[in-house]
């Protein structure tokens, strides 16, 4: 079924995923090349029929490939008090891991 959807849940955040998507999720302890195993699966969707988990839809898993560990673009944050002279100026840039989803079970 290749109008088959998940939304699953890594890093404290949730995403919308299909089989072929590259979705950048927080920072996640695997090498490139390896599989992983996302088991936090909220919703799976697909053929005319959904399924939603409270919290957790029991059994589905959405499998992926590691595809990078990179970091994204650099945000200045920038502190500022008028009138007192007060300015801080910070910049940081947040890891994150690339994954391409191979497969849905549900």
């Amino acid at each position: 079924m290749s109008d088959q959807y998940a939304i699953v849940e890594t890093g404290g955040k949730q995403y919308r995923v299909s089989v072929g998507d590259k979705v950048d999720v927080e920072s996640l302890p695997f090498e490139e090349g390896e599989s992983v195993e996302l088991d936090r699966v909220l919703l799976v969707a697909g053929g005319g029929q959904v399924k939603v988990g409270q919290p957790t839809v029991p059994g589905a898993k959405v499998k992926a490939t590691v595809v990078a560990n990179d970091r994204g673009k650099k945000i200045v944050v920038f502190k500022y008090k008028p009138k007192v002279r007060y300015r801080r100026r910070l910049g940081h840039r947040q890891d994150f891991t690339r994954l391409e989803i191979n497969e849905i079970i549900a």
